[in-house]
């Protein structure tokens, strides 16, 4: 139960964040055709988890309960890609070139068709 209310804590606090760096970002952008903001985040979320997860792995800094309220909760709800972006390059470090490379397709492509997906379903429903 700890566990799930370290979870829920950082999410909250992670999705703030994720609605201020994204919105300021976009508000800063010239030309919001592009969303400045959302590639901000996960990239700034990339590089958080690959910093704090290499120091948890190095350095054992981050007790199991840090682990869950940094990494799962704050940087899963700032951003979902930067644990899709540490398990791949996990699995690269670990020699899994093929489920790496399964990941990064099946991730994109499968994200992309959930997408188009629930855009065409409301399409359909409401026109």
């Amino acid at each position: 139960m700890t566990k799930t209310l370290l979870v829920g804590c950082g999410g909250f606090l992670g999705s703030i964040a994720r609605y201020l760096v994204g919105g300021a970002v976009h508000r800063l952008a010239s030309g919001p055709v592009f969303p400045y903001g959302t590639l901000a985040v996960n990239v700034t979320g990339c590089l958080a988890i690959g910093v704090l997860g290499a120091m948890a792995e190095a350095r054992g800094i981050l007790s199991p309960e840090a682990r869950v309220f940094l990494l799962i909760g704050i940087l899963g709800g700032f951003t979902t890609f930067s644990s899709f972006g540490y398990e791949t390059i996990q699995l690269l470090r670990d020699g899994e070139a093929l489920p790496a490379l399964a990941n990064v397709l099946l991730q994109v492509v499968l994200g992309l068709g959930a997408v188009w997906a629930g855009s065409a379903f409301v399409r359909l429903i409401w026109g």
